[in-house]
């Protein structure tokens, strides 16, 4: 498998394959609200899209970086909607970059989104979708977020069957600067467990798929079958 590892204003070509990566904390965030009951997660371009969408959609519930603020029912944390209940719901969701990089390649043929937490699903997924170029977007610190960067390769080396120790990629994202700016509160609407919770391997058994439905960019959920042993590369 072809590989390249770019920061979403490096992107100048739409990939065949793309994988957005943004492990503190839009996509740990993303398959959190699916474990919650999620339907679906629309991926909004700006703040004000974002309130419209929500204005439109009254039980749909919207969410952002930072601070809680009018019009918005939650904040980007892990640790803050693990016990939301979101049953058969709509999620909109606005972030700095995740959602920035996703909607970056928007156009690519396929679109998956991912943190730690469904690493292993979607190295999975492109495995079974055989994959040969795939482009990893760096979504975090202008394409040099090293808890990304670590994420993107460990998926990679699990899709090319190289199978690599997850230890120090995972080392390398609890000693990142996003996870020390969360620990020591410089960033805002934040739980305790968020740094915990986004570096946690395989937490779901599913890969988060995005592509357009309409004029929205939506990402779902795309569950895997049980594993076997030709399928899992040690």
């Amino acid at each position: 498998m072809k590989t390249q590892f770019l920061g979403i204003a490096e992107l100048t070509e739409v990939p065949p394959v793309a994988v957005v990566v943004d492990v503190m904390r839009a996509y740990t965030v993303a398959a959190w609200a699916f474990a919650r009951g999620a339907e679906r997660i629309v991926l909004a371009g700006s703040l004000d899209e974002a309130l419209a969408l929500k204005a439109q959609h009254p039980d749909w519930v919207a969410l952002k970086d930072g601070p809680p603020a009018p019009g918005f029912d939650a904040v980007n944390s892990p640790g803050l909607l693990r016990s939301a209940d979101l049953g058969g719901r709509t999620v909109v969701q606005k972030t700095t970059a995740g959602t920035v990089g996703a909607l970056a390649v928007k156009d690519a043929g396929l679109v998956l989104c991912a943190g730690f937490v469904v690493a292993e699903a979607t190295a999975r997924l492109l495995r079974a979708r055989g994959s040969d170029r795939v482009t990893f977007v760096v979504t975090g610190e202008d394409g040099q977020a090293d808890e990304d960067l670590a994420c993107a390769q460990y998926i990679a080396g699990r899709a090319d069957g190289t199978a690599p120790d997850a230890a120090e990629f995972l080392r390398r994202g609890a000693a990142s600067r996003a996870a020390t700016e969360l620990t020591d509160g410089v960033r805002q609407g934040v739980h305790p467990d968020d740094v915990e919770l986004c570096l946690e391997l395989d937490r779901f058994p599913f890969a988060m798929v995005a592509a357009q439905e309409g004029s929205l960019m939506v990402l779902r959920p795309h569950a895997m079958p049980p594993l076997t042993g030709e399928d899992n590369p040690v």
